[in-house]
C-alpha cells in the first residue's frame, strides 16, 4: 500500500532518544529547551517558543492565554480538522465556522466579516495544504475590530510568507509536530509569538499553572512551593518528543526540497483534465499534504479505484459546520470542496515511481469512463 502519508525517520531519531533513556530524565526539561532555543533560531531570534504535546494543545493555550472563554467567539473556516473547532470550544468558548475560498480551501475573509459580532475575539485562520490565502486580508480586518489572531500553522512548517519563514510574522502561530507532519517528534506542537506576556502565560498553563515551573524544568529541577493562579493543563512537551523534533529538524531543508520534488513530479504527470489543483505558491511553501479536486460524480469511485491498485487516499476535510456538536449554516464553498476533494499520497518515503504509478492508475481510471 502507498500510504497517504508518512513519518520519515533513521537512526538520528533512534540515537536521540538513547541519548534521553541515558540521561534518566524523560520528561520535560533541557532537550525541550534546546528544541525551542533551535526552533527560535530557525524562525526568527525575536519571537517567543513554547512547546507542547499536541497541535492541538497549542491552540487551546493560545486561545486561554488571549483570555478567551465562556460567552466569546472565535471565527475559524469550517474546512479544518476538528481539532481546531475543539481548541476553542475547550476553553468554553464557541468556535464560528465561516466559509473558505474555492481556490485555496483558505478562510474567505469577506464571510468572516460578516459573522463578526460583539462577542468575537479572536481570528484563526487556517493554513490550507501548507497555502496561505488572503493571510494579509485577515490581520486588516482583525485590526480594523480589535481582534487577535491565532494562526493554525500546522500545514506549513518551514514555509515562506513575506520573505519569512512562517511564525516569524504575526500575532499568534501554532504549528504540530505529530506524526505526519512536515517534521515529526512523534507528536508534539509549538506556539509562536513575539507577545511575551502571552508566551510566559503559556509556559504557565502547559504545566497545570504552576507559575514559572518552566524554568525549574529546564534544568531538570521541579517546582516544591508555587502559586497556581488559574485552570492549567498537563500539555508540555516531553524530553523524548524534543529529541525526536531535534533530529528532525535538522533534515527540514531536505525534507522540503523532496516534497517539492514530488509534486513537481505530480505537475508533470497529473491527468489535468479531469484533476483540479488548489492555488497554493510552492516556491514559499512546504505543503503538508497534496488534496486536488476532482468531479463529485466521480471522487468517491476513483477513491475507491486507488485503494483496489494499493494506493491509500483521504478526504481533508469534512467541513466542522456538517457536525453535530458544531453545526451551523451558510458555508456552502466549504459544502462543495467536501464533494470534491480528495487527498493524494505525499511524504517523504514516496518515490518518483510512486508518482508516475498514481498518476498513471487515475489516468487508467478516467479512460474507463
Amino acid at each position: 500500500m502507498i500510504k497517504i502519508s508518512q513519518a520519515c525517520l533513521g537512526v538520528e531519531e533512534r540515537e536521540a532518544i538513547d541519548r534521553v533513556f541515558a540521561d534518566g530524565y524523560l520528561g520535560m526539561g533541557k532537550e525541550v529547551m534546546l528544541f525551542e532555543t533551535e526552533l527560535k533560531a530557525f524562525i526568527g531570534n525575536d519571537v517567543e517558543i513554547a512547546c507542547v504535546n499536541t497541535g492541538t494543545s497549542a491552540l487551546h493555550l493560545a486561545t486561554q492565554a488571549c483570555g478567551i472563554g465562556p460567552g466569546d467567539e472565535v471565527i475559524i473556516p469550517s474546512l479544518t480538522y476538528v481539532a481546531s473547532f475543539q481548541a476553542v470550544s475547550a476553553t468554553g468558548a464557541t468556535p464560528i465556522a465561516c466559509d473558505v475560498d474555492l481556490s485555496t480551501g483558505f478562510m474567505d475573509v469577506e464571510d468572516a466579516a460578516r459573522k463578526i459580532t460583539p462577542r468575537t475575539k479572536a481570528l484563526m485562520p487556517v493554513h490550507y495544504a501548507g497555502g496561505f490565502g488572503d493571510l494579509a486580508g485577515v490581520y486588516e480586518l482583525a485590526k480594523r475590530h480589535n481582534l487577535r489572531v491565532i494562526e493554525d500553522a500546522a500545514h506549513s512548517f518551514s514555509g515562506y510568507y513575506q520573505g519569512q519563514r512562517v511564525g516569524a510574522t504575526g500575532d499568534i502561530i501554532c504549528f504540530s509536530f505529530d506524526s505526519i507532519k512536515n517534521i515529526t517528534c512523534g507528536e508534539g506542537g509549538a506556539v509562536v509569538t513575539k507577545d511575551k506576556k502571552i508566551n510566559a502565560k503559556i509556559k504557565d498553563l502547559r504545566l497545570l499553572g504552576v507559575e514559572k515551573d518552566s524554568d525549574k524544568r529546564y534544568s531538570g529541577q521541579r517546582s516544591w512551593d508555587f502559586d497556581v493562579t488559574e485552570q492549567g493543563w498537563r500539555y508540555h512537551m516531553s524530553n523524548i518528543n524534543a529529541a525526536i523534533g531535534r533530529a528532525q529538524l535538522k533534515k527540514i531543508d531536505r525534507f522540503a526540497a523532496t516534497r517539492r520534488q514530488l509534486l513537481t513530479e505530480y505537475d508533470r504527470l497529473l491527468d489535468t483534465k479531469n484533476i483540479e489543483q488548489f492555488q497554493i505558491d510552492r516556491n514559499i511553501t512546504d505543503p503538508h499534504m497534496f488534496p486536488v479536486k476532482v468531479n463529485p460524480d466521480k471522487r468517491d469511485s476513483l477513491k475507491a479505484y486507488l485503494q483496489e491498485h494499493s494506493i491509500e487516499t483521504g478526504f481533508h476535510y469534512k467541513p466542522n459546520h456538517l457536525l453535530t456538536k458544531y453545526s451551523q449554516k451558510n458555508c456552502p464553498n466549504a459544502e462543495t470542496l467536501w464533494g470534491q476533494m480528495l487527498t493524494l499520497p505525499l511524504h517523504c518515503n514516496l518515490k518518483n515511481s510512486d508518482v508516475e504509478f498514481i498518476t498513471k492508475t487515475i489516468a487508467e481510471f478516467f479512460e474507463k469512463g
